[in-house]
Parts: C-alpha cells; sequence; structure tokens
C-alpha cells in the first residue's frame, strides 16, 4: 500500500467536555462501550494503555499499546495492537488512535482518528475490519455520546 490509510470518525456530543473525558478514560466507563474493556493507564506520556476484559472467566488484555500524547480534557493519542493476533508485536505494526475535543456552537465535537493501516503488517485486513463497510467507530461513538450525555 502506497497511500496513507486511516479511519476518521465524529460524532457531536451535548455534555461537558470533562464528562466525555471522563467516558473516554475511566475505565468504568469504557468498560460500558468497548465490548466490556476497562481502559488501564497512569494516562501519562509514555505509560502503558491496556484494554482488559473477562473472556471465557479469565481476566486478559485484548489491545494494549502506549500513551503517545496527551492534553487533558482535549486530546489524547496512544498506539494500539492486539496481542492475541497473529501479528508481530512490534513497533512498526502498531497504530495510533487519536481522540480530539472540539467545540462549536456550544456543543462538543470528539473526532477518533486510527491508523496508519498503510504502515503495518496485515493493514490493509486490519483496516477493512475497522472500517466495517463505512461504520468505522460510529459505533462506539454512540455509545460514547449515550452514556457522556447520562451523566
Amino acid at each position: 500500500m502506497s497511500k496513507e490509510l486511516f479511519i476518521k470518525n465524529s460524532i457531536t456530543i451535548n455534555a461537558g467536555i470533562s464528562n466525555i473525558w471522563d467516558v473516554l478514560t475511566n475505565p468504568a466507563q469504557t468498560k460500558k462501550y468497548l465490548h466490556g474493556c476497562e481502559a488501564i493507564s497512569d494516562w501519562k506520556v509514555g505509560s502503558p494503555l491496556l484494554w482488559k476484559g473477562v473472556y471465557e472467566g479469565k481476566e486478559m488484555v485484548f489491545v494494549k499499546g502506549n500513551i503517545a500524547d496527551i492534553i487533558p480534557d482535549h486530546y489524547l493519542a496512544y498506539t494500539v495492537i492486539a496481542p492475541n493476533s497473529t501479528i508481530e508485536d512490534i513497533p512498526e505494526n502498531y497504530l495510533t488512535v487519536t481522540y480530539s475535543l472540539s467545540e462549536s456552537n456550544g456543543q462538543r465535537i470528539l473526532t477518533v482518528t486510527q491508523g496508519n493501516y498503510a504502515t503495518v503488517a496485515e493493514g490493509e485486513k486490519r483496516y477493512k475490519e475497522t472500517y466495517n463497510n463505512g461504520e468505522g467507530w460510529n459505533p462506539i461513538l454512540v455509545q460514547i455520546k449515550k452514556i457522556a450525555e447520562a451523566e
């Protein structure tokens, strides 16, 4: 693949920035929208980020990575790889996910970007699985919106 390959989705959320940030970083909240996984980290640049859940009665890590950048209540970038996949666990195979929070006309906009699939092993396959016929992050964003607006 020669071109860049990213998934990018946005949603407008009628909730305060701190509520949205809590939904993105609080393990009790992430468990509600990320297939039962809790996001475990100290949320500092360079620190690990583990998405832990339970499968067949055993606690396991479904996704792992590191915090690449963070501006609380505004921006988060982290790397990801599925440690239980057949993809070699080397830095070149990690994707980067970013959460960006902005405001427009009194509403908050959450934008999620994931990629670059063009530079990782099995990138096209991984892209198609995540892109899911145009859905990408949209189903997760809808859940984040519901949780944040209910707080």
